[in-house]
């Protein structure tokens, strides 16, 4: 088998992992790139033929896993998508709201070019391209062996992510000896909001994991729900609103379920929340209709009848809606995309409120290096937003615990279950927490380690 690793592979975005294995080609994840330079990535030419490609394997629906899908349909893909259900019908939303963002996007660089006489700038791909992946989709449960032929065989395994996130096992015979890769996707960790733990693989022969929080602990739930009470509390004393920067999908369900349980709990009054996020509202709408997903207490949290208050909370649709939220000074909970500041509202409410000392913004999730997100995280005293340089006075917080990301402790658990010696490729982090986490692993287990670079080619 031939593994080349064609995104991803030095970096936290853009997975993309491609595999020819007897006759068939195969892809795991084709994700799109975040970040400084990730127009030029996203717009560069695959590292594979796209009309070639038998089979796509998605492991979950975040962007950096599934944001390339419609542009390989464009470039001639035309074989299957596969996934879990849940994580298909995520996909559906957050793609066409991709494929918006780069009709808008390229109609902006357009206009803006006609002034030089530059030529117009085409879109990544379009809702039309998104059309055509849709009927592609070849749905698959958890936990039961499928085969595809030319002896590969395959399983979903839940990773406790997001709804519906998974990882691979790939089974393939190209000798006299069955092997198998194991392709963890993100792997979640214990006791998420809503969704299940994950599940461990118990053997492999080369497994292909994510480092996201290799060289990290994060602080425990507990602490960080209690870090959020303090900081609603501390700005709405100040005459301040919250602004939590979120990922339409997953950490802004997660959120909500807390806050709700936060306030039924009695430890925050009565409070209003906006979600300023079209595609979120979306996406809660998916969550709702898959309880197959959920842990025993989300079940119970989402059936059973509750006469205990909630949050009020507002779903902001239209950009007039949003921009009227500027209008609120104080006591509001205001909750946007995108979770890393790149794109979204989020950036509009940056450019209105972060100069204002009575106000916070929350930051629940990963920030990649080059996003606005991370310039804001590591201190940077003014920033850059939509074009106009915005002075930071606003009390910045970093919550790690919320992250569905798996920490060190809990990468290394999950190894643990192989009751073999399989071989590591560490992926999907930045280069300190991939070393870190490969020199963990050889401490510890003794597992052979490698970390390898976009453009690697290994005969497996």
């Amino acid at each position: 088998m031939k593994l080349k690793f064609a995104g991803g592979a030095s970096t936290v975005t853009g997975s993309c992992y491609y595999l020819e294995i007897n006759k068939l080609k195969i892809l795991v994840e084709c994700g799109m790139h975040q970040g400084n330079g990730s127009d030029e990535m996203n717009r560069s030419v695959f590292a594979f033929n796209p009309a070639e490609i038998d089979y796509i394997f998605i492991t979950h629906a975040h962007i950096d896993h599934s944001g390339l899908l419609p542009k390989a349909a464009k470039e001639g893909f035309k074989g299957k998508i596969i996934s879990t259900n849940a994580t298909r019908d995520l996909l559906e939303p957050m793609l066409y709201d991709s494929a918006a963002i780069q009709e808008s996007d390229a109609e902006w660089a357009t206009k803006k070019g006609m002034r030089t006489g530059s030529p117009p700038v085409q879109p990544l791909y379009t809702a039309f391209d998104v059309d055509s992946i849709l009927p592609m989709f070849d749905l698959k449960p958890y936990d039961k062996i499928f085969h595809l032929g030319g002896g590969v065989k395959f399983r979903f395994l839940d990773a406790g992510h997001i709804l519906g996130s998974a990882s691979l096992e790939l089974w393939f015979q190209d000798s006299e000896k069955e092997k198998v890769i194991v392709f963890s996707g993100d792997i979640g960790k214990k006791d998420n909001p809503i969704i299940r733990d994950p599940l461990y693989p118990e053997k492999a022969d080369y497994v292909v994991m994510e480092s996201t929080y290799g060289n990290r602990s994060h602080r425990p739930i507990k602490e960080s729900i209690n870090e959020l009470v303090a900081a609603i509390k501390t700005t709405f004393k100040r005459g301040g609103n919250v602004y939590i920067p979120s990922f339409a999908v997953g950490r802004t369900q997660d959120l909500l379920y807390i806050l709700n349980s936060l306030v039924r709990e009695g430890r925050l009054y009565k409070i209003d929340v906006y979600l300023d996020s079209p595609l979120a509202e979306e996406v809660t709408k998916v969550y709702l209709a898959h309880p197959e997903c959920f842990d025993e207490e989300a079940r119970r949290f989402f059936t059973v009848k509750q006469n205990e208050q909630s949050v009020r909370l507002h779903f902001v649709r239209t950009a007039e809606e949003s921009m009227k939220l500027n209008r609120l000074r104080s006591g509001n909970i205001i909750i946007a995309g995108s979770g890393m500041c790149e794109g979204g509202r989020i950036r509009h409410h940056l450019k209105h409120n972060l100069w204002r000392s009575e106000c916070s913004v929350v930051f629940v999730g990963f920030q990649a290096v080059g996003t606005l997100g991370r310039k804001i995280v590591d201190g940077a005293k003014s920033v850059s937003v939509l074009g106009e340089e915005v002075v930071v006075k606003s009390t910045i917080y970093t919550i790690n615990g919320f992250s569905a990301h798996a920490d060190r402790e809990e990468l290394i658990g999950w190894l643990s279950a192989f009751n073999n010696s399989p071989q590591v490729f560490i992926t999907h982090g930045e280069s300190a927490a991939a070393t870190a986490l490969g020199e963990l692993i050889k401490e510890k287990y003794g597992f052979m380690t490698h970390t390898p670079s976009d453009g690697d080619i290994l005969e497996l």
